[in-house]
Parts: C-alpha cells; structure tokens; sequence
C-alpha cells in the first residue's frame, strides 16, 4: 500500500477525534452551565395544602411551599407563607392550587359572609320555608327574583308583584357553597345580596306581605317590567267588583267583621184628605097617562136657608 496514502487516512483521523474532543467538551459545558442556571431560577410558591371554602380563615396548617421556575411564577401568587395568614378565603380554592390574591379578603374583614360582600353592596336575610325557598333547591349563587303578595294600601284585595329581580343568593341557611353532591339544602333562611336600596324595599316587603323565591336560569340577565296579578285577575269573570270608596278599608269589608249599620228613623208621610162627599138630591118620578117626568126635590138645606137660592 502506498506509503502518502496510508499517511493522508492517519492524519485525517488524528484531525477527526480532535474536533470530536473539542465540540464533546464544549456541549458538556453548555448543558452544565444551563442547569446550574436552571437550578438557581427556582422560587418558592405558597399553595394550597388541602381544599378551602368560601367564609375559612387561612391558618399554617391550610398551606405548604413548594419550588417552581420563575417563568412559572403564577401572577399574584404568594412566597411566604405569612403573606396568607389569617386571610378569609372569597373564592373556593382546589388542593395544591396556588394561593392567589384575587381569591383572598383583606386581613381583618371579618369572617363567614363579610368578607365576600363586595363595596357597595348588603346582605340581607329572608325567612323561607319548603315551598318559599323553592322546595329547597335555592343553592348558593344561584339567581331568585322576590315576588311579594299582600294588600296595595287603600285596596281590600290581594296583589302578588315582582319586587326585585336577578337577585344572587349567598348562602342557604348557614351553607355558603353548594354541596359535592348537589343535593338540595333543608335551610330556614336565604340570604341574598342585595344594593342599599333593594335591602329596604325587601325588608319592608317581608313586614307587610309574605315573600315567594322564584328561581331562575343563571345566564338569563333579562328584568321585566311586570304590574302585578289581583284577584280579579285571578278568577276573571267569577269575580265581584266592589264599590270601595277612599275612606274604606278592607276591614270595613271584611266577612270575619261586618261593619256595623245605625238604625235609620223612617217617618210616614201624612195621607192625603179625603174627598168631601158628594150630594145627592132627592128625586121624584112622576107619571101622567103617558108622560114620565122627573123632579128633583130642594135639598133640606135649601129649605132651611131659602136666601141662599136667590
């Protein structure tokens, strides 16, 4: 074999593993130096060690600290711990879901219901039974209107009417989240969230009427303008309109309390006089062969006071 041969194979072989060796060593410092950067761009996270619920206080015990990328840093998440602390939960929050500040109130809001009631709102409570709540299937958030019936003032019958609509319901009874299972809660009382306003127009709708909660799809944001049902309505053509004046009310109609009536004097007219009589005169019928005639005799008083017949 030739010898220039055998020396070009050699040295392109020696050429080979020296560029090998180098382009080796520098990939091995380019992965080292990216994990050691890797490694020290880690920061600690603040997540949730067990599920929390709306109305809970976050104590120690409730979350753990673990170690992501900071690329991976979720906004308005926590890396202390004592940045949670004593904080009432507004949001549900899953296990290992990180600990955000949109989820959190204000330190020292209250617990239970306060601190989920946004500025500008109240919440105000309605008793309910079985069928005003809707047979128990009023879950918190969901959407009610309140409809009212009683009697209008000055008006003996009775009226239902819509007094507030797309009403959100906080909590059922002393429930501020719905159940796992979606089953109705047995609750004494809804309470709903309401503006300034609504809270007094709904309590004064629970002092003078009783109260019915209609449930409503979520999604339907529509408010109608309605003007209320009466009896009249109710029964049609079965039912009697009554004279009612303004000074009346509906106690002076009342089947349980008739009103008292004043016996009314009735004075008989005087009869009218009696026509005087009348005169009769004395008649004679005298007969001569053929003839007939009748005369009439003078009264007794004409012969007694014969000046009167000149």
């Amino acid at each position: 074999m030739d010898r220039r041969f055998l020396t070009v194979i050699g040295v392109s072989l020696v050429f080979a593993l020296v560029v090998s060796s180098v382009f080796y060593q520098m990939t091995t410092r380019a992965n080292t130096g990216g994990k050691e950067k890797e490694v020290s761009d880690l920061k600690d996270l603040v997540i949730a060690a067990r599920p929390l619920s709306v109305g809970l206080t976050v104590k120690a015990a409730d979350v753990k600290v673990i170690k992501v990328p900071v690329q991976a840093f979720p906004k308005g998440a926590f890396g202390k711990p004592e940045d949670v602390l004593d904080r009432p939960v507004v949001s549900n929050i899953l296990a290992e879901e990180p600990m955000l500040e949109g989820r959190l109130a204000l330190r020292g809001t209250g617990v239970g219901l306060a601190p989920i009631i946004p500025a500008g709102m109240r919440a105000v409570t309605v008793r309910v039974n079985d069928v005003v709540g809707v047979a128990g299937f009023v879950l918190p958030g969901m959407r009610v209107d309140v409809m009212i019936t009683g009697h209008p003032p000055g008006n003996p019958t009775t009226v239902t009417k819509t007094v507030l609509q797309n009403i959100t319901v906080l909590s059922a009874g002393q429930n501020m989240q719905s159940d796992a299972t979606g089953k109705p809660v047995d609750a004494p009382s809804v309470t709903v969230l309401v503006t300034l306003a609504q809270a007094e127009l709904l309590t004064l709708a629970g002092n003078e009427g009783r109260i019915q909660l209609v449930l409503r799809n979520g999604g339907d944001q529509v408010v109608e303008d309605t003007k209320g049902t009466s009896l009249a309505q109710l029964y049609g053509s079965h039912s009697r309109t009554l004279d009612v004046g303004p000074q009346k009310n509906r106690d002076d109609l009342s089947p349980e309390r008739p009103k008292a009536r004043r016996p009314v004097a009735v004075v008989a007219a005087p009869p009218p006089p009696l026509p005087p009589p009348v005169s009769v005169p004395d008649q004679i019928i005298v007969i001569r062969g053929i003839e007939k005639r009748v005369e009439t005799m003078p009264s007794k008083k004409s012969v007694d006071d014969p000046g009167r017949n000149q």
